[in-house]
């Protein structure tokens, strides 16, 4: 399907569009506003932590409201609307794949981290002041690093792994849960395989099929993450492609249907409805007041 949004590198963000760092961390209040369009996606994951201030944020229809002592995630391919950051006190965690993974055997070890990539985790984790200040104690090792003028990529690097499982510590000390690493990882790959084939309507035994294990077993994965059954995570991923087309194109419900494989309008409508709370045409009208204003 044709890109409905501008894909952002880290470079964007620094008003330097053509430089292709893979890592920045920077602070709100040392930070020109970007410019970027509203509406976007990244090319890479992103941490803000919170200290003082509140911000808005979007992702993909859901709102956020980031308060003091947060954290908030980001992560390729999300539709991010960064709705207000002024004023606040905080900063940001830029970061690629490629970054994150350098000199890694293990291609899967960014997977095994609940709050990235998930679609059905919260983005946005308020921390008891003690765990923030855990994870902040961090940033601020990564900040100094940063700013030495013989800063070393493998000791940032370092410094950002720690930081990744320190915020998967709190997240499940927040949560009360730790979900095994290898359901994480068979998780991340069939969400990869869903991005890539949510348009083909194709059902829970194909993306089984294609990650070698049983539709049995990739659904209790599925059901211990998100909640749901495989079928209802491929379903809601097809409704949520429709609410993009619905908001930023001129296709009609038809169309929109017909390019996710849904050939029977009706069918498309109750479908949309179930996950949506509202009717395709009830959809498009709200949508359009909010985000194509004026």
């Amino acid at each position: 399907m044709k890109e409905l949004f501008p894909f952002y590198s880290i470079g964007h963000f620094i008003n330097q569009p053509f430089n292709r760092t893979e890592f920045e961390v920077t602070l709100f209040a040392q930070m020109e506003e970007p410019d970027v369009e509203e509406i976007h996606k990244h090319s890479f994951y992103e941490i803000i932590w919170i200290e003082g201030g509140t911000s808005r944020q979007t992702i993909d229809y859901k709102n956020y409201q980031l308060s003091p002592n947060s954290l908030f995630f980001i992560s390729p391919g999300q539709i991010h609307q960064f709705e207000e950051w002024r004023p606040i006190a905080g900063g940001s965690i830029m970061f690629t794949e490629d970054f994150f993974l350098a000199d890694r055997q293990n291609r899967d070890q960014l997977f095994e981290h609940s709050f990235l990539d998930n679609f059905y985790t919260n983005q946005y984790i308020k921390l008891h002041k003690k765990d923030f200040t855990e994870v902040k104690t961090i940033i601020d090792l990564i900040l100094n690093e940063q700013k030495r003028p013989d800063k070393d990529k493998s000791i940032i690097q370092s410094f950002l792994h720690v930081l990744m499982a320190q915020v998967q510590r709190s997240v499940d000390i927040k949560n009360k849960k730790s979900v095994p690493k290898r359901s994480l990882i068979v998780y991340k790959h069939f969400k990869n395989l869903l991005d890539k084939h949510f348009a083909e309507n194709k059902t829970a035994d194909f993306y089984a099929e294609r990650l070698h294990i049983t539709q049995h077993y990739l659904n209790s994965i599925i059901k211990d993450i998100t909640g749901r059954t495989t079928t209802s995570v491929i379903r809601a991923r097809s409704v949520l492609e429709a609410k993009r087309l619905l908001t930023f194109t001129d296709q009609t419900i038809s169309e929109i249907a017909a390019g996710l494989n849904y050939f029977d309008n009706s069918y498309f409508t109750k479908v949309f409805k179930m996950e949506a709370g509202a009717t395709p045409v009830a959809f498009k009208k709200m949508a359009s007041e909010k985000y194509q204003k004026g």
